[in-house]
């Protein structure tokens, strides 16, 4: 039987949607059908012309109850979760590390969970990598933030009395987000420079046209991300960033350390010694924030400069991040689907190492250790498919 991809409606204050026009068209050359909730996607302004040949239904229970898997950014609202039906598949952004309540509600209800945060850091799994894509997006709005707050011009500029020097920008964290907030604060014309406690880093850096800060503090950790610092790592990395942090105009932090809280990297008395009028946009807000001191969706004054902790930010440009993030996803299924058939591969390490539940249990090791829970065995090693959906839903279909 075909199998279907269901989307319903996201929360109420995300404007982006899993799906897209184009991403459709190569699900039908899949074999596979496309079921969507009304309203769903008219925040990221993809219309029901433009998503093309899909299958519209009223609610968001009738997604449930049409499909064989489940595309969503965040988590689904409690009663459509608790309408799935054991063996039915859920792929998005589902906060894995978010509590031992919602993995082993999860677990219990027999869903097939992939959390697309736990994927690999591996080549092949690039084009699925939805932490990456949307990151790109965050990085490139915490220099816009910023540019539409600061007193000063970003370039340097002449004019007929003079020139103004450009501002100071630096970026702490070089991964996918303070990359491209470095590459975006070169392209206004800053003077640039980024930091990172991962020494590999630095030649990514510079190729942007930064300057690198060695602190002296080396933390490289697995699958890309930075290891915790310790004690006497961070008051190191503290003593040496806080020169760079008063000579900026500009601060951006972006550092994230996966299932942790975000790590407090400048403190108050740093950003208290910044220069009056300057700007510090905290990415990791969500997560706690690198700044002490920042207050998610609040902008406050912390002594002369201005903190912001800006949240959703891929949401902020929804039309580019569906985009992004409906590929990804596209890219994670396709190997799932043979003849328009879901069959699901265990022994890919890319679906493996993604899964955060399966057959009745929390699966990806990383999580359960987090959490406290038993360590887990390896998903079921036979391929399984899903079941068929219990309800046919092309009368839902909009001429």
């Amino acid at each position: 039987m075909t199998v279907v991809i269901g989307i319903p409606a996201s929360a109420a204050d995300e404007t982006r949607s899993p799906i897209v026009g184009d991403v459709v068209k190569k699900l039908a050359g899949l074999g596979a059908r496309v079921l969507v909730q009304r309203g769903a996607t008219d925040a990221s302004f993809a219309t029901p012309e433009s998503l093309g040949d899909v299958d519209w239904v009223d609610t968001s229970a009738e997604v449930i109850a049409g499909s064989d898997v489940i595309w969503t950014i965040g988590n689904l609202a409690p009663a459509d979760q608790a309408a799935m039906r054991p063996g039915q598949v859920l792929m998005g952004l589902l906060t894995p590390y978010a509590g031992v309540d919602h993995a082993n509600a999860l677990a219990a209800q027999g869903i097939t969970a992939f959390a697309m945060e736990l994927l690999p850091r591996i080549s092949r799994a690039q084009s699925m990598d939805i932490l990456s894509s949307q990151g790109s997006a965050s990085g490139y709005q915490c220099v816009l933030i910023a540019a539409a707050r600061a007193p000063k011009f970003f370039p340097m500029l002449t004019y007929a009395a003079g020139t103004i020097r450009p501002s100071r920008v630096l970026v702490i964290g070089a991964g996918v987000a303070g990359l491209q907030a470095i590459a975006t604060a070169k392209r206004l014309g800053a003077m640039v420079q980024g930091y990172d406690v991962r020494p590999e880093t630095r030649e990514q850096v510079e190729s942007l046209g930064a300057k690198f800060v060695d602190t002296g503090v080396s933390a490289a950790g697995e699958g890309g991300y930075a290891r915790e610092l310790t004690a006497e790592e961070i008051d190191k990395q503290r003593a040496a960033l806080a020169k760079a942090v008063a000579d900026a105009d500009i601060l951006i932090t972006t550092a994230a350390v996966p299932g942790k809280k975000a790590p407090v990297i400048v403190t108050r008395a740093m950003v208290e010694a910044m220069k009056p009028g300057s700007i510090v946009v905290d990415m990791a807000a969500e997560g706690g924030g690198n700044v002490e001191g920042t207050v998610a969706g609040k902008d406050l004054l912390v002594g002369s400069a201005r903190v912001v902790g800006p949240t959703n930010l891929p949401g902020r440009m929804p039309v580019h991040t569906s985009e992004m993030f409906a590929k990804n996803l596209l890219n994670f299924t396709t190997p799932m689907i043979n003849d328009g058939q879901l069959t699901i591969d265990w022994t890919d390490e890319v679906i493996a190492g993604t899964a955060l539940t399966h057959g009745g249990r929390v699966v990806h090791a990383g999580v359960a250790k987090v959490l406290g829970l038993p360590e887990p065995t390896a998903p079921a090693a036979p391929a399984a498919s899903a079941p068929a959906p219990t309800t046919d839903n092309a009368e839902g279909k909009e001429a």
